[in-house]
């Protein structure tokens, strides 16, 4: 397969580079810094014109769009949450995986059995408002709503699944999290595998349970 993955740096994207890699896949792994096989800043819509131009003509597999931030952490209501943390988180959160699904769109057409993948959160569930976060979490819950939409758009061509990666231990997630890169890699390469025509528009945890909207 070719895959593409944003955010492949570091963290869960390093982690699913390293393991498709290791399988034998081609990977072309996006990230802002200049370790990554393709520079791409996903806030940056030049950014997505490069890679669009440096990718034409590969068809794409299997789209990852894994990079995002969680600016707000430990931000408090009465001082915190300001507006360019707001437009920021959603440059990068949203519009960014909008972009970047956009702007390959010609690629995934290209392949056989395309399917886009799209790193959200348990965090964006109305089930799951426990208060705080209110940046990270409207901004996941947007994504999902978009990856939702894609599924529909997409019906027939491009298969597009939601998933929480589980609270993980990464940079992001702390050292207190859940479960471990390793253990996150392995349970969404699984639920990536068995996306398709019947399962487009999921929103699944990493270890294969669905999860409430």
């Amino acid at each position: 397969m070719n895959i593409v993955i944003t955010g492949a740096t570091r963290g869960i994207g390093a982690g699913l580079a390293a393991h498709y890699r290791d399988a034998g896949h081609t990977v072309i792994g996006t990230g802002r810094s200049s370790g990554a096989d393709v520079t791409l800043d996903v806030t940056q819509p030049a950014d997505h014109t490069a890679m669009a131009a440096k990718l034409d003509g590969l068809p794409v597999d299997l789209l990852v769009c894994n990079a995002g931030v969680y600016l707000d952490k430990g931000a408090d209501l009465e001082t915190g949450y300001a507006p360019d943390l707001w437009a920021q988180s959603f440059a990068a959160n949203v519009t960014g995986v909008f972009l970047t699904v956009q702007s390959l769109l010609a690629n995934l057409r290209a392949a056989e059995a395309p399917k886009v993948a799209i790193i959200s959160s348990q965090m964006a569930s109305h089930t799951r408002a426990p208060g705080g976060s209110y940046i990270y979490r409207a901004s996941k819950a947007a994504v999902l709503n978009l990856g939702r939409n894609l599924a529909a758009d997409l019906a027939g061509e491009v298969a597009v699944g939601i998933y929480h990666p589980g609270w993980v231990q990464t940079d992001m997630g702390g050292s207190a999290a859940d479960i471990t890169v390793d253990e996150a890699v392995g349970g969404l390469i699984d639920r990536f595998a068995a996306l398709g025509p019947e399962t487009t528009g999921c929103f699944e945890t990493w270890d294969g349970r669905t999860h409430p909207y």
